[in-house]
């Protein structure tokens, strides 16, 4: 096309250039260059001096030089700029392809890049400057500050600052017809120079106002850009004090701000024009710790967007659960930096996992009345006190780190300790109104709703108002401080539940019912750890419902072991002789295999006449427990429960199952857990016995001040296939 003459280019104009951007993998390795429309044409055309030549108008078509076509929105010319080509024999080939292509983020249009004259901000010659005072932030994740954040910086090009809007802060740029210009740095300075006090600054006022040019004395105008949005958002530190003009003392006591949190994608945004104004002004970063939150997504894993019509309305949300739980679920599902796949099945998990529990141990603590005799400091008192200690510490140093995550699995890992081992195994004193019971979930209760105020704000508040929390708030007291620990009872009672894990395991392994109470549990402890169960061994045993604990030092004891051969790693090494392998394997010491297992060493065995070492992982050594017991090991821990059952267990298990049964018709009686009843009976008369041989402990159970054998018109339950009738009367 001859629109444009060569020379209007410069020297180099409809020549061939050398770059770098363009690959001869596909197609010729050569391709056009318009330096007004793209940034590596631009650099190019830079490189090799040519002027930018742009003959296209701002909305889109092209201006006069461009002869028939001037006027037209340039995609629309494609089609008919390739006919004349080809009418001119200058077109070999003409074909459409699919590549990607810009287009705007809210309408969908396609874009055009166009090369304008701006006003920037020289930030390339502040690089290291800005790259140091990034060094010196606390990012979260740590991996921005050198990757995302970092690449960003190392990379920085000068910030364009202007903008062609009509709204915005108008760039304080004067300039006169001979091109001088002039910087306004206040109002009081545009004031004394032409004479206006503007009311408002913004357009049209500030364009009407114009002065003298101080060096050539012809009127000065406003040039018509406005300022980068982003710029105003680095400033907002000063610029909401209205420093230095004023309050500057006001500025000065809270910059830089500690902490600044927004989506990750603000690295070029907020984050880097607060750092870049406050790097050029004060020489460091406006903040100095960065909390970067992550993308949302849907539950098939789309990112959550207006225009896929996939969000969720925050509103339905809360309306939904309440705000709180939604507040639980973002603060503890995940660290914010890693994304969420949202769906509302895990807001309602976050529910029943953690404030449903929470708030049943608060039902639990205002249920009662602490009105019994005391009795006095428990071990389980101190425990509970000693893990509060270091839950307060724990949740105070992830706090401080700007981890809320693992600051409140802190919380939550507490509130199950408090619900599942403190409140359970102390339901009794609280039934006879222990005070020191009643004092120490208080003291637990009222300190976890002072750690949960900054996650879940009203759960926290109604349960300090509640209890009758000092002050109006939970929000006006100040952070609780970490009492003292027992590190060595917090031990004990650490071996104590997993002694006790490992005994439930083994009940349920042999399928008996924790209600039956055993004979014996036999712990392998020696040392420490046995003095840490024997102290603790009446709630063991309580919790396993077995008669006695014994101890024995070595798991062997507890059973015989089986070898075989692991013909995994035999077979290749041994082929056709592994029936030797396995015979002389079945003849081995069991004793001695275990011992070398335990110390990593090898066995040896004959095989045709020929001496084999084997390593302990060629052996599958497996331990049978003694007969009657079931046993569960793990690592060097290890419980046998003894299953031998004679008349006296089985009858005290009826009764328990019979304290079962009741409980279960108070409850569809819809009494109060607190309430005495008269208790009926009637039935089966082995389910019968085992209630008169335990009446003590059947009645205290239920709450029952009477018990009447043999007439019951309540409901029917049934246990072990016997039928026994209950009736239950609030007394």
């Amino acid at each position: 096309f001859g629109f444009i003459k060569a020379q209007e280019y410069g020297e180099r104009g409809h020549t061939v250039l050398l770059g770098d951007f363009v690959s001869a993998e596909d197609g010729t390795g050569i391709v056009h260059t318009a330096i007004a429309f793209g940034e590596d044409d631009f650099r190019l055309g830079a490189q090799y001096g040519l002027n930018v030549v742009n003959p296209v108008e701002l909305d889109g078509t092209y201006d006069e030089r461009i002869g028939p076509y001037a006027g037209r929105f340039v995609k629309d010319a494609d089609d008919d700029l390739v006919e004349d080509l080809k009418a001119r024999g200058r077109i070999l080939k003409a074909t459409k392809e699919l590549h990607s292509y810009p287009h705007c983020w809210r309408s969908g249009n396609a874009l055009i890049y166009y090369a304008k004259p701006a006003w920037y901000i020289a930030t390339t010659k502040l690089r290291d400057e800005l790259v140091a005072a990034n060094q010196a932030l606390d990012w979260h994740p740590e991996h921005i500050k050198d990757g995302r954040m970092g690449d960003w910086l190392s990379n920085n090009v000068d910030w364009a600052l202007s903008r062609e809007r009509y709204w915005g802060t108008p760039l304080p740029v004067w300039r006169c017809e001979e091109g001088h210009t002039h910087v306004i740095g206040s109002f009081d300075e545009l004031e004394e120079l032409s004479g206006v006090r503007l009311e408002d600054p913004h357009r049209p006022f500030v364009d009407e106002v114009g002065f003298p040019c101080p060096q050539c004395n012809q009127r000065m105008q406003r040039v018509p850009e406005v300022i980068d949005v982003w710029f105003d958002s680095g400033c907002m530190p000063f610029a909401q004090e209205h420093a230095p003009f004023e309050n500057e003392d006001r500025f000065q006591a809270h910059f830089p701000a500690d902490f600044i949190c927004e989506g990750i994608d603000q690295t070029r945004g907020w984050f880097y024009s607060m750092l870049a104004v406050g790097t050029l002004l004060f020489g460091r970063a406006s903040y100095e710790h960065v909390v970067c939150l992550g993308l949302l997504f849907d539950d098939h894993g789309r990112k959550m967007s207006k225009s896929l019509g996939n969000i969720v309305a925050p509103w339905d949300v809360i309306q939904r659960h309440g705000a709180d739980a939604f507040r639980w679920y973002y603060f503890t599902s995940k660290q914010p930096w890693d994304g969420y796949r949202f769906s509302m099945d895990t807001i309602c998990e976050s529910v029943r996992l953690f404030l449903r529990q929470l708030w049943n141990v608060h039902a639990f603590l205002d249920r009662y009345e602490s009105d019994g005799p005391h009795g006095g400091e428990t071990d389980l008192d101190r425990w509970i006190k000693s893990r509060l200690a270091a839950t307060v510490a724990e949740v105070t140093e992830r706090m401080e780190a700007y981890d809320a995550t693992f600051a409140g699995r802190a919380v939550a890992d507490f509130v199950d300790d408090l619900s599942n081992w403190y409140v359970r195994r102390s339901r009794r004193r609280f039934w006879e109104g222990d005070p020191s019971a009643f004092a120490t979930l208080r003291e637990c209760m009222l300190t976890v709703a002072q750690l949960l105020a900054p996650f879940t704000p009203f759960v926290a508040d109604e349960i300090w108002e509640d209890l009758g929390g000092d002050g109006d708030s939970v929000h006006l007291t100040d952070w609780p401080a970490a009492g003292e620990r027992d590190l060595e009872l917090e031990t004990a009672m650490g071996i104590a539940r997993e002694t006790v894990r490992l005994g439930l395991a083994a009940r349920g392994q042999a399928k008996v019912k924790v209600r039956q109470p055993l004979h014996e549990a036999v712990v392998v402890a020696s040392g420490a750890e046995r003095a840490a169960i024997e102290r603790l061994g009446d709630v063991i045993a309580s919790e396993l419902n077995v008669k006695r604990l014994r101890f024995v030092a070595e798991a062997d004891e507890l059973g015989s072991y089986e070898i075989k051969p692991n013909y995994r790693t035999l077979g290749p090494r041994f082929g056709r002789a592994m029936p030797q392998v396995a015979a002389a394997v079945a003849g081995l010491d069991p004793a001695h295999v275990s011992s070398a297992a335990r110390n990593n060493e090898a066995v040896r065995i004959s095989v045709d006449g020929s001496d084999h070492a084997l390593a302990p992982e060629d052996l599958l050594l497996s331990m049978q427990p003694l007969e009657g017991y079931q046993l569960e090991r793990e690592g060097s821990h290890a419980v046998a429960l003894e299953l031998t059952l004679d008349e006296d267990l089985v009858r005290e298990g009826l009764a328990r199952e019979v304290v079962h049964a009741i409980q279960g018709a108070r409850k569809d009686a819809g009494l109060d857990v607190s309430d005495r009843i008269a208790l009926g009976l009637a039935g089966d008369e082995e389910l019968l016995a085992a209630a008169r041989a335990h009446e003590e402990y059947v009645t205290g159970e239920v709450l029952a001040t009477s018990v009447d054998y043999g007439s019951a018109n309540g409901q029917e339950a049934r246990i072990e296939g016997r039928p026994l009738h209950i009736s239950v009367t609030r007394v």
